[in-house]
């Protein structure tokens, strides 16, 4: 991989539900597409490999890391990180709606969703476990990778850990249907601003990539964006199946950083301080609390 510019792709599309065997040879599709396009990273959406429903089947669907069909994804990615989804089955019979990045024919780093949504037509809480970490990962000496899934962005803590783990590039797989919260909830816009503000307060590219199609009662609306450390809009997707494409430029991380230090100025020992202040308040009832 170059030191500075990295070549980055997003790929949209549909997954056929709870059917791992047939997201597998969409995913070397894409994959194949990707190397192609001589890209350094390809990201896939949330639950690539079972769809946004997939648990529904979740005993059937959830797979091991070491499952081969992984390794098999791993060894066509090749020298190209490729982030995809799907259903893990961790130790304990304990299953997390996960994403990993493999390379180089192996996995080389994975992230469990802390933030499960049960609000709306979101179910999460229903069928997984919750990730219990944020932590980044180097793609080489420049570029390091927050990669957070769909909700974990809605906890604004979580991103801001992620940063604070040193991340360059921020990475969203994201399974959003119009119909998931409600009717007075713009999911597109709220993404398109969410993203935006993410790169522009902390310096950094990020890539959110949506499905498309429609999965039972929710309507996928693609619109998968890949945006610059100034929080611009690079390249947007449509509605339909679509692998767009960007170069990133670390020198613009650079130049961006030093004219807003957010990560330089986020003040660590203050949150801890204060965050154990507000755990220990909350452990207290109203009316034996000193607030003076």
């Amino acid at each position: 991989m170059s030191s500075r510019i990295l070549k980055v792709g997003a790929a949209q599309f549909a997954s056929v539900i709870g059917e791992v065997d047939a997201n597998v040879s969409i995913h070397l599709d894409w994959i194949a597409r990707g190397r192609e396009a001589g890209l350094d990273l390809l990201v896939l959406p949330e639950v690539s490999l079972t769809g946004h429903y997939g648990a529904d089947n979740l005993l059937d669907a959830a797979m091991k890391r070491t499952d081969p069909r992984l390794k098999r994804l791993a060894e066509a990615a090749g020298d190209m990180a490729v982030i995809l989804g799907f259903i893990e089955e961790g130790p304990a019979a304990q299953f997390y709606n996960s994403a990993v990045i493999l390379r180089g024919g192996r996995i080389q780093h994975l992230h469990r969703k802390v933030n499960l949504p049960t609000y709306g037509k979101l179910e999460e809480g229903k069928h997984y476990a919750s990730g219990r970490f944020v932590e980044t990962f180097s793609l080489d000496d420049d570029w390091r990778a927050g990669l957070l899934i769909c909700a974990d962005l809605w906890n604004p803590a979580l991103t801001h850990l992620a940063f604070l783990h040193g991340a360059t590039v921020l990475i969203a797989p994201v399974s959003s249907g119009v119909e998931a919260v409600g009717a007075d909830f713009d999911n597109p816009a709220g993404w398109a601003l969410t993203m935006r503000f993410y790169s522009m307060m902390y310096g950094a590219p990020s890539i959110m990539v949506n499905r498309t199609g429609t999965e039972r009662d929710l309507t996928f609306w693609g619109g998968s964006r890949i945006v610059d450390a100034f929080g611009r809009e690079v390249a947007v997707a449509g509605s339909e199946a679509e692998l767009i494409t960007a170069e990133l430029d670390f020198g613009q991380v650079r130049k961006a950083r030093h004219l807003l230090p957010t990560v330089r100025d986020s003040n660590m020992a203050l949150i801890h301080r204060e965050t154990s202040r507000l755990i220990d308040r909350l452990g207290v009832p109203d009316f034996v609390r000193d607030d003076s």
